[in-house]
């Protein structure tokens, strides 16, 4: 492990392209204090003597630290089940790949193990905001920022990889009590839904009214049901093209209205797998980068390679990058925020695009757009610097290296 500096430790990043709210600065300087971004300036311009520890990043590219919203796992841990310690290899893991702030996302599952994974999440966040002298050596893991729940309020026609014996139906506000919540301020808790299912659109409001995220996905919805939920607060779409009734020129559905509806994003797995490319640049193009976030959707094998593993009760196998369950269908992904990223670059996808859709969306659908997501001054220190094969040199969460690729 590298000798690591602490957040209130002025810091300096020189050299680097750097990927900011306005454009690409080259050959930038960007001075770091209390894990804040305190300055970003030119080549030209003076440096302040009070610069502390400099970082030269010359011929790399400084991105806002990747937000994954939507990950279920990776090292052979699953949210679902995780404890605090594995949850924070998990993060450890994505810390290496650029991610800087995860959501981790749960599978329709009984009431306990929501319970459980609440706490789990709590013990995360907990643990990540103690300054503590044993904590501040430690290179820190990616931020955990609340819970996603995936269902249960889906539909049966369009379960994709989730059990269909957990799904649930609305009567009111008293079926939310199974929805264990993470009791850290600021935590977000977001939901994946499909409005047409029983109370649907009356679920969306009472989620909305209590600060919930809501995203619609594992839908057949028309067109009007999608309205009415929009009305009542959807403002996102969950893997969009993925597990909803596909485009069809009588029948355009979720994947028609999401292309037309402005005011609503949606997020993408780019993994080359669950969306053809031209699909992928087809949505890019029509919802633009301002309205798209990348998602990783990993599941617990992540990270391990091909073989066959144990996930939400079936085996998941894993060949060439690719998932499938013991019905043949997709079950998430296997790839980091970091491939997605790769993807989209290769693709012809300018850097500062990809930069929204792997940061400032992921973070304004989230509501902390203000604190971070994007390189401007005021905002957290959550850093990620790629080279020109797109490998991860350096990843600064609140400031503190938590990954330096010279450092292994």
């Amino acid at each position: 492990m590298s000798e690591n500096k602490g957040a209130e430790d002025p810091l300096l990043l020189r050299g680097a392209s750097i990927i900011g709210a306005r454009g690409v600065l080259s050959g930038g300087t960007l001075l770091i204090e209390r894990g804040r971004i305190r300055r970003v300036s030119g080549p030209q311009e003076s440096i302040p003597a009070h610069a502390g520890e400099t970082i030269g990043l010359e011929g790399l590219t400084l991105y806002p630290g990747f937000i994954d919203i939507h990950i279920h796992g990776a090292l052979g841990v699953d949210v679902n089940d995780a404890d605090a310690d594995g949850l924070g290899r998990v993060a450890r893991f994505l810390a290496a790949r650029g991610v800087t702030s995860w959501l981790p996302t749960l599978v329709p599952a009984p009431d306990e193990d929501y319970a459980r994974a609440a706490s789990a999440v709590e013990q995360l966040m907990r643990e990540q905001e103690t300054d503590t002298e044993a904590r501040a050596a430690e290179e820190p893991g990616a931020r955990a920022l609340g819970l996603h729940y995936e269902g249960p309020f889906v539909s049966q026609h369009q379960c994709g990889a989730l059990r269909t014996q957990f799904f649930r139906t609305y009567a009111g506000p008293h079926d939310l009590e199974a929805l264990a919540l993470v009791g850290r301020a600021g935590a977000v808790h977001m939901t994946t839904l499909a409005p047409e299912v029983e109370g649907g659109v009356e679920l969306v409001r009472d989620l909305a009214a209590r600060g919930w995220v809501v995203s619609i996905g594992h839908t057949r919805a028309d067109a009007e049901v999608l309205e009415r939920a929009r009305a009542a607060g959807a403002r996102h779409m969950t893997h969009f093209m993925n597990a909803m009734a596909p485009l069809h020129h009588r029948a355009p559905g979720p994947v028609g209205w999401g292309l037309l509806a402005d005011d609503v994003s949606c997020d993408l797995i780019a993994d080359g797998v669950h969306l053809d490319p031209l699909a992928l640049r087809l949505a890019v193009r029509c919802k633009t980068p301002a309205r798209v976030a990348l998602i990783s959707d990993a599941v617990a094998p992540a990270g391990l390679g091909d073989g066959a593993y144990r996930v939400w009760g079936e085996t998941i196998r894993v060949e060439g990058g690719r998932t499938s369950n013991e019905r043949g269908s997709i079950a998430g992904s296997v790839i980091s925020m970091l491939d997605a990223v790769r993807l989209c670059l290769s693709l012809g996808i300018e850097p500062p695009d990809v930069a929204r859709m792997a940061a400032s969306v992921p973070a304004r659908v989230l509501g902390i757009d203000a604190d971070c997501g994007s390189i401007e001054v005021g905002k957290r220190a959550d850093l990620v610097a790629l080279d020109a094969d797109g490998s991860v040199r350096l990843t600064l969460i609140g400031g503190r290296v938590a990954f330096r690729a010279d450092s292994t």
